[in-house]
């Protein structure tokens, strides 16, 4: 086991701990959730263990409570095999009114039913993706997000990424076991993940045997369509087109699949105050969890991306979009994407709790810094800010060198200078 590069997650669980009962850690297998758990857990139960998981399922059907004695905070690590224990765990938090009793991890999310309490007050969720860029020390922390929320600041720094790099960080995944690896080996562990999601994950969620062929023509579809607002219904027609006849609910129930094991998360739209009634688009834009999943179902490697640009811009927005997701749960606040029936857009809008937000456009190259900055101070016309705040700041993401802010005010970072 390789040398532990600390997790934005690893604050988070200690906030939690402190103000619940229990906490929940769930997100895609490979991201690390049992590892940083176990690094604050006082005893483990890891319910996988092929010797023991017949004897731990008995026990959870007969009296699951005693499979929650130990030292606490204790780890039930892939919990959802027993969903029994959910509940088991909100009895004991209840009986011994503490904070910081137990963690909890897992991979899927068991089907509505199974649970017959949703946890609320009791159990804290935290969601654990794929790692950014600062987290696998690939980003320079330069530019702190934080410190743009609170005041507008004069910025410097320096990414040293290089596109041949940015290409093979992006086909190479943040899943933590590949971080230091070469990019062949690489490679073919997200290949791997893609094939036992396909192959056996997908149909585990809920107990429904799904088409292996149908599942692979899906994900290669939501890859083709990554950082877009493609409808169901236009999966569909990309799905009959390479002759794979498949039905709405049938496509619906494969998707809904995907996100309970955490291999897609689409950005939602935000719905801001406008100043005029100008009609929203509410359609999400199409993301996997991380952007390699795209890049491994397609089979492109990182030596192809570079002869490919157009490819390349789509899965960098889903990088960026990545990791604003990690950094956003570190500031108490959600990543959406803005697009109303004029066209107007705004990659990503980074919504904190008390109301505080800002716009973020991500442009690859400098070329485009202009339009983007424009489109920015557009698009933050059109809010109504007697409703709402002024924007905090407005941001042009980048896959260039240099961090700095315009004379218009706008901010150009590097992904590779950001941290939270």
């Amino acid at each position: 086991m390789g040398k532990y590069l600390p997790r934005i997650a690893d604050q988070l669980l200690q906030r939690a701990l402190r103000s619940s009962g229990a906490v929940l850690i769930e997100g895609p297998k490979w991201s690390g959730k049992t590892r940083t758990a176990q690094r604050t857990a006082k005893s483990v139960l890891m319910m996988q263990d092929p010797d023991k998981i017949k004897s731990y399922m008995q026990t959870a059907s007969i009296k699951p409570s005693l499979l929650l004695e130990g030292d606490t905070p204790r780890l039930l690590d892939e919990w959802q095999l027993a969903p029994i224990l959910w509940d088991a765990v909100r009895f004991i938090v209840d009986k011994r009114d503490k904070t910081g009793q137990f963690i909890l991890t897992g991979s899927a999310v068991p089907a509505d039913n199974l649970t017959s309490h949703t946890g609320t007050g009791r159990i804290s969720r935290i969601k654990m993706r794929p790692m950014s860029l600062y987290e696998s020390q690939e980003s320079s922390g330069s530019v702190s997000l934080q410190d743009l929320f609170q005041s507008s600041v004069e910025i410097a720094g320096t990414s040293s990424i290089e596109i041949e790099q940015l290409a093979d960080i992006l086909v190479r995944g943040g899943w933590p076991a590949s971080i230091h690896m070469s990019s062949n080996i690489a490679e073919k562990n997200v290949r791997d993940y893609v094939d036992a999601v396909i192959n056996q994950d997908i149909s585990r969620v809920d107990f429904v045997e799904k088409s292996p062929e149908k599942v692979r023509t899906l994900m290669r579809s939501i890859a083709r369509n990554v950082s877009t607002e493609a409808a169901l219904t236009t999966l569909r027609n990309d799905l009959e087109g390479k002759d794979e006849s498949i039905s709405m609910p049938t496509i619906s129930s494969y998707m809904n699949a995907l996100e309970r094991i955490f291999v897609i998360e689409d950005l939602p739209a935000w719905n801001p105050a406008l100043r005029s009634k100008t009609p929203l688009r509410t359609t999400p834009k199409r993301h996997f969890v991380d952007p390699s999943i795209a890049t491994a179902v397609m089979g492109i490697s990182h030596k192809r991306l570079l002869e490919d640009f157009n490819t390349f811009g789509y899965l960098f927005e889903s990088l960026c979009i990545r990791d604003l997701r990690v950094y956003a749960d570190s500031l108490d606040g959600n990543v959406y994407h803005y697009r109303d029936k004029t066209g107007l857009e705004s990659d990503a809008v980074l919504v904190l709790r008390d109301g505080s937000w800002a716009a973020v456009e991500v442009k690859m190259g400098a070329d485009e810094f202009d339009s983007a900055a424009k489109n920015l101070k557009k698009f933050v016309n059109r809010i109504n800010t007697e409703k709402m705040q002024e924007p905090s700041f407005l941001l042009i993401l980048s896959a260039t060198e240099h961090a700095y802010r315009r004379k218009d005010g706008v901010y150009v970072v590097p992904l590779g200078c950001l941290k939270p």
